[in-house]
């Protein structure tokens, strides 16, 4: 562990993303942060294995939340990092992916702003991108996707709205994230608003880690066929999904090993 040891007068807040799950994905600065942390106030996306380079005098704060379970509140969360910066620590807030994609980051600094706690945003890698990237499924293609959206499927759950139900379905590459629970209803809702039930789709499972798994296959189908995975995954939907067998370089040997189970991949790809 490193013995390095922060000393300030002055308390700080780094909200530092801790990258998609493999540890050695976290930034340089990131895990600089973490070395010279007074206080770490950690999800439960983030990798626990990015404790092991804190100081051994640090104090390590979960707040993790889980879907259905008691869990620290926002507010509380924000009155542990107002308060451990008031006792002059430097603190990082670490969090799965990046702080301000899906991760109350702008919340949290909104908080510490009115506190008047200095405050400082280390970006992370988002799922968003990690994801399909460890699945070899690139979001964009100058022939194929001009463009990607990234939606919460927590807000897509909610929304009734037909503007953004039809907007969602015409997305080139549409990327979910925490939109397993609610995925059946979400292809539903897209094929019904337009977009065709034989586009290729994908899920991928624990992306990064060496548990990695990834299900491709149309939209049609993909809710019945990844209904074995779980969370914490990421749903991709348009026609550059189909590359999640021919370039999944991560997993390419395990997909191999398992096309019995896996056999509705969609290798129809013009590109």
């Amino acid at each position: 562990m490193s013995q390095q040891k922060f000393q300030s007068q002055d308390g700080k807040v780094q909200l530092v993303g801790a990258g998609p799950g493999d540890p050695e994905l976290i930034t340089v600065k990131g895990s600089r942060a973490l070395e010279t942390a007074d206080v770490i106030v950690y999800d439960r996306l983030a990798n626990p294995d990015l404790l092991s380079i804190t100081s051994e005098e640090s104090e390590h704060i979960y707040v993790g939340k889980r879907p259905g379970k008691p869990s620290v509140s926002q507010d509380q969360i924000n009155h542990i990092l107002i308060t451990k910066a008031r006792e002059g620590k430097k603190v990082v807030r670490l969090k799965g992916g990046d702080s301000f994609v899906f991760g109350r980051g702008g919340e949290e600094c909104m908080a510490l702003k009115a506190a008047d706690i200095p405050y400082e945003v280390v970006p992370g890698i988002s799922s968003a991108l990690a994801a399909p990237a460890f699945a070899g499924i690139p979001v964009t293609h100058r022939k194929v996707a001009r463009s990607f959206t990234v939606v919460t499927g927590h807000t897509i759950k909610k929304s009734d709205s037909f503007e953004e139900w039809e907007h969602l379905a015409k997305a080139d590459t549409l990327v979910i994230l925490m939109g397993m629970r609610n995925l059946p209803n979400i292809t539903e809702r897209l094929i019904s608003f337009g977009r065709d039930a034989d586009t290729p789709a994908a899920v991928i499972e624990k992306a990064t880690y060496e548990s990695q798994q990834t299900v491709v296959a149309t939209l049609a189908t993909i809710a019945d066929e990844a209904a074995h995975l779980s969370s914490p995954a990421t749903i991709v939907v348009g026609e550059l999904a189909s590359k999640g067998k021919e370039l999944n370089w991560f997993q390419k040997e395990s997909i191999e090993q398992e096309t019995t189970t896996n056999e509705k991949f969609v290798t129809n790809f013009a590109g």
